[in-house]
C-alpha cells in the first residue's frame, strides 16, 4: 500500500502520517505547507497544481484551512482549489482512490441539531466561509472518477491538538470564558479521539467496500459546559464566573466581526459568531451508519481524555 497524505504538518494529517508509517508493507508519503525535517515528506503548497515524483495507491486529502476566520479567496484557495488540484494529481497518476476529509461543520446552523446524519441538509446558508468550502470541496470529491469516501468528524481532539482545546484552555486561563446562559436544556456535543479518527481513515483506506460519505465521531454526546468544566478542574484552571445570554454574546460576535473586517481584516477577532455557536447549541450525531461500516471507536471517549490530560500536563510542565 503506497498513500499519499496531504496536510501533514496539522493535526489529524500528523497524527495519520505517523499511524500508517507503523503498518507493515505500507509506504507512506506526507505533504505540507511548513519545512519539516521527516523521512518521506515534502513541503508543498496546494494552491498551486501538485508535481511529485510519487504514485500512491491512495491519497487522503487531509490539507485545509481549518481556522474560523479569514477571507472568501483564503478560503477558495486553500479549500476548494487545493482539493481540485489534488483530484487533478490523482488523475494524471491514475490513482484510483481519494479520501477526502471533509467537516461536520457543513451541517451546522446557528440552532441546536440533534440525531445530524449523512442525510440531513446541507446549504444552502453556512455558518462561516470554512464550512461553505469544505462542502464546496465535497461538491469536487464526488465528481472523481475513481473510487471516493468522504468523512466528517465532529471536533477532533487528543495530544497533539492545536485547534480546538488550545483555544478553550487559553481563553479559560485568561479569564475570556463566559458561562452562556440558555432558555432550552444544556447544550451537547459529540467529539471524536483523534486515535479513533486515524483508525476510521485507515479502515476505509484498506476496505474496497467503503464508499460514500460519512459522519464521525465516538458516539458519546457531552454536556459542553459540565465537560469542559471537568477538564478545566483537572487541570487546575479557574472555572468562568462571567454569564452572557447566548442572545446578547451573538449580538456582541456580530459587532466584533464586523469592526474587525473594516479595520483589521487580516486578523482574527478574539470572540466569533461561530466560536459562541460551538458552545452555545447542541450539535449531536447519528452516527449508525459509520459504525456499521467501519466498526466501533478504537478509543472509548475517557481513555482519550485521559490521553489529552496528560499531555497537556506535559505541555504545561515543559521547558
Amino acid at each position: 500500500m503506497k498513500i499519499l497524505i496531504t496536510g501533514a504538518s496539522g493535526f489529524v494529517g500528523g497524527a495519520l502520517m505517523k499511524m500508517a508509517s507503523a503498518r507493515a508493507g505500507w509506504e507512506v508519503h506526507g505533504l505540507g505547507r511548513r519545512a519539516l525535517p521527516l523521512p518521506h515528506y515534502s513541503r508543498r503548497d496546494l494552491e498551486s497544481p501538485l508535481e511529485l515524483d510519487f504514485t500512491p495507491d491512495l491519497v487522503v486529502h487531509a490539507a485545509a484551512r481549518a481556522l474560523p476566520w479569514g477571507s472568501p479567496a483564503d478560503f477558495h484557495r486553500q479549500n476548494v482549489l487545493a482539493t481540485q488540484h489534488v483530484i487533478d494529481f490523482c488523475k494524471r497518476k491514475g490513482v484510483p482512490h481519494l479520501i477526502y476529509i471533509s467537516s461536520s461543520s457543513v451541517f451546522y446552523r446557528e440552532e441546536d441539531q440533534e440525531g445530524i446524519t449523512e442525510q440531513s441538509p446541507i446549504g444552502p446558508d453556512f455558518v462561516n466561509h470554512y464550512s461553505r468550502t469544505k462542502y464546496e470541496g465535497e461538491c469536487l470529491v464526488r465528481a472523481f472518477p475513481g473510487r471516493s469516501v468522504i468523512l466528517r468528524p465532529r471536533a477532533v481532539f487528543g495530544p497533539g491538538d492545536t485547534v480546538l482545546f488550545p483555544r478553550l484552555l487559553a481563553a479559560a486561563r485568561a479569564g475570556k470564558m463566559y458561562r452562556f446562559e440558555r432558555k432550552a436544556a444544556p447544550a451537547r456535543a459529540d467529539l471524536i479521539y483523534i486515535d479513533t479518527l486515524c483508525e476510521y481513515i485507515l479502515k476505509a483506506a484498506v476496505d474496497p467496500g467503503i464508499e460514500g460519505d460519512f459522519n464521525l465521531t465516538n458516539g458519546q454526546p457531552v454536556e459542553i459546559e459540565s465537560f469542559l468544566f471537568g477538564i478545566f478542574q483537572r487541570l487546575d484552571i479557574p472555572l468562568p464566573q462571567k454569564r452572557l445570554s447566548c442572545e446578547r454574546a451573538l449580538k456582541i460576535a456580530t459587532a466584533i466581526e464586523w469592526f474587525y473586517k473594516l479595520a483589521l481584516p487580516r486578523r482574527e477577532p478574539p470572540i466569533t459568531r461561530f466560536g459562541i455557536g460551538v458552545l452555545a447549541y447542541s450539535k449531536t450525531f447519528d452516527v449508525a451508519k459509520s459504525l456499521a461500516a467501519l466498526g466501533p471507536p478504537a478509543v472509548g471517549l475517557e481513555e482519550g481524555v485521559e490521553a489529552f490530560l496528560a499531555w497537556q500536563k506535559e505541555q504545561m510542565h515543559a521547558p
